[in-house]
């Protein structure tokens, strides 16, 4: 079924949504850019005439109540984006009353998904290697579908507009659509877009084609690094991983971050690059600070010498022209990450020239694509989301999907 062709009035609606927002030490949203991009979903059934019912996860509280990650911080945010008083639920799993009284144009929205281990459907308490694991498993998988029964018995219309998350076999993104018959679920207009938006990238890949890495270790980037590596022809490599590979090649990184046990995988990835073509580009100098600080005392260093009780923070200005040399004539771009503590001011100045040059390019003609939340917090907070291609709301989800991977939170609509 297509959102567009679909009328809501007098239905409710549960939609899956991605509002997990970055929110500062006081619980203020920092970039509401993914609220923003699900309104045009949210305001279609509220406008039609239907009842609303929004779910979400926020940050990883691994199955247990976390005050930090409650999504009660954000109601009065949503409630201003919407235009209308959105009511809390503050059990997501025990809403059955407060969605039963929901009137036309009424919203409600649960407390986070991820309170509860069934969302994610991973065993608590037991690792793979030990005995019982296999049993725990199937378990879970049992208590994950009547989680995921019990939200769709909220409601007479499944939507999914969260992107975000659609690389996740979770409860509430692809195990709830089989509680709701073909008619009656439907992908949200945002998740339509980013669809569109990957089939615009992986149907005709114009080249050169550049991907920028950044974050702050290798580990949680591994799996897409290798992946990329068959289809780019330069990779820039940035953020916190910098220093990974630098120590690797036997260089001094001070107090930078830095992953000592995968000194291995950084060179691997180096060869990989080189048997495979790729024009591999690392940090050679940085911006080292004194402390984690936006007023810390700096100095240009080269990344292989960094003086102890200094930690890189940004690119230095070689790495900056480094990196706009490898995308100012690309014509596919994608951005997934930083290249420096960008939310600091006085340490954007790497971040900034990823974005310039990625706008410079797009300028030219290039397709650019740029996500994952820091990445669009930084193009947000540079001004420039209106000058590249396509700002996605999904990090994991648009790269699994770019490696031409099945998303389940789409083949559980599209079959």
């Amino acid at each position: 079924m297509n959102i567009d062709n679909y009328n809501f009035n007098g239905k409710k609606a549960i939609v899956r949504v991605d509002f997990n927002v970055p929110l500062d030490e006081n619980g203020n949203i920092t970039d509401d850019t993914r609220i923003r991009g699900a309104l045009p979903t949210l305001e279609k059934i509220l406008k039609d005439g239907g009842s609303l019912i929004i779910m979400s996860h926020m940050g990883k509280p691994k199955g247990k109540v976390n005050p930090k990650f409650s999504l009660s911080q954000i109601k009065d945010a949503v409630s201003k984006a919407l235009g209308t008083e959105v009511k809390f639920a503050e059990d997501c799993a025990n809403a059955s009353e407060a969605a039963a009284n929901l009137k036309p144009g009424e919203v409600l929205l649960l407390e986070n998904l991820r309170f509860y281990p069934e969302e994610e459907g991973k065993p608590v308490g037991i690792e793979k290697t030990d005995a019982g694991y296999e049993d725990a498993k199937k378990e879970m998988k049992q208590r994950q579908k009547e989680f995921a029964k019990k939200l769709a018995s909220y409601a007479d219309v499944y939507v999914n507009d969260a992107f975000g998350t659609a690389h996740r076999k979770h409860a509430s993104t692809a195990v709830i659509a089989d509680y709701f018959d073909a008619q009656d679920k439907m992908l949200g207009y945002l998740m339509e877009k980013e669809v569109k938006a990957v089939d615009n990238i992986l149907s005709d890949i114009k080249r050169p084609f550049t991907a920028i890495m950044g974050g702050s270790k290798v580990s949680t980037k591994i799996g897409i690094i290798e992946n990329l590596m068959d289809k780019v022809d330069n990779l820039i490599l940035c953020g916190g991983m910098t220093y990974t590979f630098a120590k690797a090649q036997g260089g001094k990184v001070g107090q930078s971050i830095c992953e000592d046990d995968k000194l291995d995988l950084a060179l691997d990835i180096m060869r990989k690059a080189k048997e495979k073509g790729v024009n591999l580009v690392l940090g050679t100098d940085c911006v080292a600070a004194d402390s984690f600080s936006n007023d810390a005392k700096t100095q240009i260093v080269s990344c292989m010498d960094i003086p102890e009780g200094l930690e890189g923070l940004d690119a230095g200005p070689e790495t900056r022209k480094a990196f706009r040399d490898a995308i100012k004539d690309a014509k596919t771009i994608l951005w997934n990450g930083p290249a420096g503590v960008f939310e600091f001011d006085n340490f954007t100045a790497g971040s900034r020239a990823i974005a310039d040059a990625i706008v410079e390019a797009t300028d030219k003609g290039a397709f650019s694509l740029v996500g994952g939340g820091d990445s669009v917090a930084c193009v947000n907070k540079f001004g420039l989301a209106d000058q590249v291609s396509y700002v996605s709301t999904g990090g994991g989800a648009l790269l699994e999907a770019i490696e031409g991977k099945v998303l389940p939170g789409v083949a559980a609509i599209k079959g």
